[in-house]
């Protein structure tokens, strides 16, 4: 089967609204009812993407599950095992790390030994069970949190919409345990809230709207661009960048609002994910902005057990090279996500060093600096071999030509004047209108917001209408 998306007129039209009113239709038959639909109308979404993989998740949810009843036990000395909780706790890390490696790493480790060897140790070539990265994160938040005990009573039902809710199963916002299952308690909570739901028309829209007209647009150049790297002129090369700098964001950003907006209409708030992350100051100011529910992850879960700043400035930048290293790596097999990542920790690493220097710059001035950064670091995250990065690079430094190659260019069959209108929009977008967050806490019924949903609405269709739906950019992770 393929992929559900939530960018199509069969998710928008049909699963999304059966969804929410046989769930609060079904909250008024008993208490768990609707829980139970929420599981198996996720474990359908989930079904039609990856229907093969889907006994895997469920594997997944009941070991995880096993693990923190045990570790619960072993807190309170029920168990019938005597074993330290902690010990209990690396076990089930070690399922969830094994399961993610073996399926997304195992080629990438068998390559690089064949290479370093000379060995031809055949490839598995296994495909990679969709949302396993998210649905992995999200489990060991869970067994870490069960762990510190900041988890004290656990549900299976409970459990498994934490898993598997399907509006953020497949990209995220990674949550915790505490900041969802404890929504699904509150009488309110069973029935329809009518401000809840336009709110999420609101967000669901915006999001599609960034995706459909903004990210999908620049997704083309950035996709001709990086497919053909080694012709690429000055021009074309920083149109290639950026277009994917601003894509990116666009798509997951986009997701994110969908995400959000649709948990809106279970009356369930997601945490927020993005927040400007582009008008950041910063490298660090940037991670607190950008993918903010993984910068948790990586900081809770990761820097601070590895010691965080704790333990002097030489172990502090080693902790960050490998926190980044680790996010990096996890975004995908190969060795152009494990330089994203070092890049991002040497620019963290190298601020830090600045800031004992207590040198300020102008705000505007540390943006631009910030974002070139970050755009330099999306070429690797793009592109598809440390080469192809590298041919980008050279040619946005001025190694060919300034305005074009006699050689045909991809980029040439791209609509420019369109291509132009999108990049201001997006500029525009960023620099300018109030970012999804603003936009949800000042949300207020009036015509004027009416109509602006109505033209997020038909303007999102409009443009979903004349494309094939495409998969959103972090499905792939």
């Amino acid at each position: 089967m393929d992929l559900m998306l939530f960018n199509s007129f069969p998710y928008i039209f049909l699963f999304l609204p059966i969804s929410v009113i046989v769930y609060f239709s079904l909250n008024k038959v008993s208490k768990t009812a609707g829980k139970y639909w929420l599981v198996i109308v996720s474990l359908i979404f989930y079904s039609f993407g990856a229907l093969t993989y889907l006994p895997l998740l469920i594997l997944s949810i009941f070991v995880n599950y096993a693990v923190s009843i045990i570790i619960l036990q072993c807190h309170s000395g029920t168990h019938l095992i005597k074993s330290p909780p902690k010990l209990i706790l690396m076990i089930g890390v070690v399922f969830n790390v094994g399961l993610l490696a073996f399926f997304k790493y195992t080629d990438f480790f068998i390559a690089n030994i064949n290479q370093v060897t000379n060995l031809s140790m055949p490839f598995l070539r296994l495909s990679i069970p969709l949302a396993i990265s998210f649905y992995t994160f999200q489990q060991i938040t869970y067994l870490v949190d069960t762990y510190r005990k900041e988890i004290k009573e656990i549900k299976f039902l409970d459990y498994c919409i934490f898993v598997t809710f399907f509006p953020r199963l497949l990209m995220g916002p990674i949550t915790r345990y505490n900041e969802i299952i404890p929504q699904l308690q509150l009488a309110e909570q069973k029935n329809i809230d009518y401000r809840h739901m336009s709110l999420g028309i609101y967000l669901f829209f915006i999001g599609l709207c960034k995706r459909a007209v903004i990210a999908d647009t620049l997704g083309v150049y950035a996709d001709l661009g990086y497919a053909s790297t080694q012709s690429l002129s000055m021009a074309e090369a920083w149109i290639t960048s950026l277009s994917y700098t601003f894509q990116i964001y666009f798509d997951f950003s986009g997701y994110t609002d969908m995400a959000i907006g649709m948990a809106y209409f279970f009356n369930i708030k997601l945490p927020f994910n993005f927040n400007s992350p582009y008008l950041a100051v910063n490298i660090q100011d940037f991670w607190r902005r950008w993918h903010m529910t993984l910068s948790r992850f990586l900081r809770d879960y990761i820097y601070i057990p590895l010691g965080g700043n704790r333990k002097g400035e030489i172990s502090t930048y080693i902790n960050i090279m490998i926190t980044f290293l680790i996010g990096g790596f996890w975004h995908g097999a190969g060795w152009t996500f494990i330089i994203w990542g070092g890049i991002h920790g040497a620019a963290l690493c190298i601020q830090r060093i600045w800031q004992k220097l207590n040198i300020k710059i102008p705000k505007l001035l540390a943006i631009f600096i910030t974002f070139n950064i970050i755009n330099f670091a999306w070429i690797f995250f793009k592109a598809k071999s440390i080469q192809d990065a590298l041919n980008v690079c050279k040619a946005m430094i001025g190694m060919n030509a300034i305005y074009g190659l006699p050689a045909t260019r991809g980029l040439d069959r791209i609509d420019h004047a369109l291509a132009l209108l999108i990049a201001s929009i997006s500029v525009f977008t960023i620099f300018a209108l109030k970012n999804s967050n603003t936009v949800l806490q000042q949300f207020k019924p009036s015509i004027r917001t009416i109509m602006a949903m109505a033209a997020l609405i038909i303007i999102s269709l409009l443009f979903l209408n004349s494309t094939i739906p495409k998969g959103f950019i972090y499905n792939d992770f």
